[in-house]
């Protein structure tokens, strides 16, 4: 990784939402700092970070501030960082674009398709920068599968496969107010597990299908919850496109056994496996042995520093993501999660914490066998979910 130039101003960059997954946010602004990259120079939390929170930034501590367009006028910041709970990102996309101020988003960037295209308008107007925080986007194994594909390396292709098998305690929807909702009143949050915990499984596999928004004819969602929630933990989807083959997503946070998610290409003559947080892949084809390769990733906060200092393109312009918020908008639309029979699911203890999670009896295999089939949990006669098909 590069550090800019040593007569180079670094960016100032306001971080809002800086707990939870903003930890992650705030750990990797310090290294870039620490590259001379960026500066932090504010932070926006309801309540101020304590002195060690910020421990890493003891020699320069950032502004804190509730009001985050008064924190990007106050600290002159340049970009800004949002990892806030999903029904807020289009009010502060819109005041950070309203400033100039260019943007790193974290996904899913809207609740709302209507929302996602007042996003989308609002940077397009202020000329603003917009990258969707999908760090899979990053991998450079996304191009090489492309380009493998694209040689026929596979034959041809068949669809597109997302898995993703995650645990989750009780006490993960419990975390927040928004956590596990559909809707908070009036306002959409739609938190489940295809459109959060589990999108990048979603939108990784769009992304290699090079699926877009215009591309999309019909999605159809099977929704389930083990949880008491509003939103869904265990479910399933088919996006039909008009030209391309299908793209399917079965996913779960209630697993036996946790399990890293990925993406299937599925051809007839072979298939590419791509394990996207490992930023591994697996290539099994007709008369050669599988080959496993391990690729590098850009940082996507790095790439809008990069993009604002020498015109380097824009790995998730929002744009990119229009398949995936079609996507959000058929959950969003789609009947209400189906709550699962008590005897689909059984809770287990969690070892080490005095906590338990709910397990859905055979998920795994279901997950699993969802990505090899590219078909639907009703289709592969899981009883509680026969019927349950919804089109959008």
């Amino acid at each position: 990784m590069t550090s800019l130039p040593p007569t180079a101003t670094p960016v100032p960059i306001v971080l809002a939402g800086a707990r939870g997954h903003g930890r992650w946010h705030l750990a990797n602004i310090r290294r870039l700092q620490h590259q001379g990259l960026v500066r932090l120079a504010g932070i926006c939390e309801l309540t101020p970070l304590d002195a060690t929170e910020l421990d890493a930034f003891a020699d320069e501590p950032p502004e804190q501030s509730a009001d985050f367009g008064a924190l990007l006028d106050s600290t002159g910041a340049r970009a800004a960082v949002i990892c806030t709970p999903i029904q807020t990102h289009t009010a502060l996309a819109l005041t950070a674009a309203g400033r100039g101020v260019h943007l790193l988003l974290e996904k899913p960037p809207a609740a709302t398709r209507a929302d996602f295209d007042r996003i989308l308008a609002g940077v397009r107007e202020a000329g603003t920068a917009c990258q969707v925080g999908f760090q899979s986007f990053g991998s450079h194994a996304v191009p090489a599968i492309r380009e493998l594909v694209a040689a026929g390396a596979i034959g041809t292709v068949r669809g597109y496969a997302a898995a993703g098998a995650w645990v989750r305690d009780d006490a993960y929807y419990r975390r927040a107010p928004w956590a596990g909702r559909r809707r908070i009143g009036d306002t959409d949050v739609v938190d489940g597990v295809l459109t959060n915990p589990l999108a990048h499984a979603v939108a990784t596999a769009l992304e290699l299908a090079g699926t877009t928004a215009e591309d999309v004819t019909a999605i159809d969602t099977e929704l389930f919850r083990a949880h008491d929630i509003e939103a869904d933990d265990t479910s399933c989807l088919r996006v039909t496109t008009a030209s391309g083959p299908p793209v399917t997503a079965a996913v779960t946070l209630c697993a036996e056994q946790a399990g890293e998610p990925y993406v299937i290409v599925h051809g007839d003559r072979g298939r590419v496996t791509f394990w996207y947080k490992q930023d591994r892949v697996l290539v099994q084809r007709a008369g050669h042995g599988p080959l496993e390769t391990v690729h590098g990733r850009t940082d996507l906060l790095e790439n809008l520093v990069a993009h604002l200092t020498d015109g380097t393109p824009l790995l998730v312009p929002p744009e990119r993501t229009g398949a995936f918020m079609e996507v959000v908008e058929a959950v969003r639309t789609a009947p209400e999660p189906r709550p699962l029979p008590s005897g689909a699911w059984h809770t287990v203890p969690v070892p080490g914490t005095g906590a338990t999670r709910r397990v859905v009896r055979g998920i795994d295999a279901l997950v699993a066998s969802g990505a090899e089939t590219l078909a639907l949990f009703s289709e592969l006669g899981a009883p509680w979910a026969l019927s349950e098909v919804a089109s959008s």
